[in-house]
């Protein structure tokens, strides 16, 4: 079992930066693709970005792409989401997610990939 706890969020004017947080317990992340993934009020939980498991490969929504970047420290076990040039349309609740079925590969873009979740942290932009 694979804990996973976000951090980092908050509340942000548009064009601001945060940097959000994932660090699991329970077992090294070394072996695991992790992933991002944000759900605003109303609408599905929707794919970010996601990263394979030493940090070789990355993928992105084309909605972040650029402005976005995943990365991890496996000594650490944490993975983290660089958010710059943010948007009010960013707003939402950001989960992290872990897979060890994709290893050695990125993740996939849907929630059934995953199979690990964290209880999400706040992201709020103002415009």
């Amino acid at each position: 079992q694979v804990q996973l706890v976000e951090s980092g969020g908050g509340l942000v004017q548009a064009g601001g930066s945060l940097r959000l947080s994932c660090a699991a317990s329970g077992r090294a992340l070394r072996s695991y693709a992790m992933a991002w993934f944000r759900q605003a009020p109303g609408q599905e939980r929707k794919f970010v970005a996601a990263i394979n498991y030493s940090g070789s490969s990355t993928d992105y929504a084309d909605s972040v792409k650029g402005r976005f970047t995943i990365s991890r420290e496996n000594a650490n076990n944490t993975v983290y989401l660089q958010v710059n040039s943010l948007k009010p349309e960013d707003t939402a609740v950001y989960h992290c997610a872990a897979d060890q079925r994709s290893y050695p590969n990125v993740g996939g873009r849907q929630r059934y990939d995953y199979d690990y979740w964290g209880q999400g942290t706040q992201v709020t932009v103002s415009s």
